[in-house]
């Protein structure tokens, strides 16, 4: 081994000069029973670096020599050098399988931020719908019933303005007239009246069949409702109940008097008395109760989807309203100096044109905070509710909670 008198380092026999300082090398023998190892810590941190310093400086002053006697051998050295490292590099054992992992873990990498942020915005739009459904809590009693359109009627069937056979008659009077009348009844139950079937038209009042019947035997509503028996057909329903509506859970509805629906009376719809549809005083039709005549009545003219301008219970509709924003109502600075709290809940509609319109309070507080919360329904914005692909209104019961913290 050689060793440099400048640095202290050993090589090889083969070299005679120090490539660090260029000091000549001194041969030395190596006692191999007093073996002596020069080790790093020795030398100071700043001298080593020192030291590699003056290298690198001295071979910058080769190669720029080198580089100005000749550039284009100097620059086919370099490449032929960087081809050789590169050969070399590629020939270390495990390169391709550690390339292989590195690619492995960024294309992971991706895939898990894609996969995070479509979580994400799944999470935004459940948010919304949880917003929105914590937002929709109908009562079915808040709302007014619909009044129908001049020209409209009440039924089940085609081929006619009311009634549940089929013809354009309206009942059994010996003129010729449309026919009139409604009825309507519940128990006061949250839930909206259960679909089923007439029961027997009749002058008799009696309490109807138990065979069809699926509500309670004590609310059972009246057999023998009052309207024209022309008007009249055996619907195959499993159960009694209205046949217009859409729910399928046991119930008589939220009006009153026993029979079935949202009106008042012993009928069965949302008019009043008994008979069946929005009119009152018996018969079917709306308005006042009038036989009609002639013949059998179909019902077309105003089935649940078939007026598009009438506002729809959520029940009703096919596809929720979407809210796209929500913003919070402000507190006032005389509430929050009377350190008022509580909660504002508003009846309004989600309309057909993307507006909320119809805003009424059913549950109020002081201090403007009833105002800042319509405020803040009329600027929501949301995508509206759709029945059978068309776009509709309906209502919503909207809450707003104002807490001092």
């Amino acid at each position: 081994m050689k060793r440099c008198g400048a640095c202290g380092e050993e090589f090889q026999n083969q070299f005679n000069f120090c490539p660090v300082d260029g000091e000549t090398l001194i041969e030395r023998e190596i006692d191999a029973t007093n073996y002596s190892p020069t080790i790093i810590s020795d030398v100071s941190l700043a001298q080593r670096l020192l030291v590699q310093l003056s290298f690198l400086i001295e071979r910058l002053r080769l190669s720029w020599a080198q580089f100005t006697a000749d550039p284009i051998a100097f620059l086919k050295l370099q490449i032929t050098e960087a081809r050789e490292l590169l050969r070399t590099a590629s020939a270390r054992p495990y390169l391709r399988k550690a390339l292989a992992a590195s690619l492995m873990l960024v294309a992971l990498v991706i895939v898990s931020v894609v996969i995070f942020d479509r979580h994400a915005a799944r999470r935004a739009q459940l948010r919304d719908a949880d917003d929105l459904d914590q937002a929709a809590l109908i009562d079915s009693q808040m709302f007014p019933n619909d009044e129908p359109k001049s020209g409209s009627g009440i039924g089940a069937d085609e081929q006619g303005r009311v009634g549940f056979n089929k013809g354009k008659g309206e009942g059994s009077g010996p003129t010729p007239a449309r026919s009139h009348g409604g009825g309507g009844g519940g128990d006061g139950s949250e839930l909206p009246p259960a679909q089923g079937r007439l029961p027997q038209p009749s002058e008799i009042p009696a309490p109807i069949s138990t065979t069809y019947a699926r509500l309670p035997p004590r609310a059972l509503p009246e057999a023998g409702i009052n309207i024209d028996p022309v008007l009249w057909k055996d619907l195959p329903f499993p159960n009694y109940g209205d046949p217009r509506s859409k729910s399928t859970v046991a119930s008589n509805g939220p009006g009153e008097g026993g029979g079935v629906g949202a009106g008042k009376g012993t009928g069965i719809g949302p008019g009043e008395d008994n008979g069946y549809g929005p009119g009152r005083k018996g018969n079917i039709g709306g308005g006042d109760k009038g036989p009609g005549c002639c013949g059998d009545g179909g019902g077309n003219g105003n089935r649940p989807g078939e007026d598009l301008e009438r506002i729809f219970r959520q029940p009703e509709v096919t596809t929720r309203a979407h809210v796209l924003s929500k913003p919070e109502p402000q507190y006032t600075e005389e509430a929050r100096k009377a350190a008022i709290t509580g909660t504002v809940i508003l009846s309004v509609v989600f309309s057909r044109t993307g507006q909320v319109t119809n805003v009424r309070a059913v549950q109020t507080l002081c201090c403007g905070l009833t105002e800042k919360a319509i405020a803040a329904a009329r600027s929501i914005r949301f995508i509206p509710a759709m029945r059978n692909g068309q776009v509709v209104s309906t209502y919503m019961q909207l809450e707003y909670n104002f807490n001092l913290y």
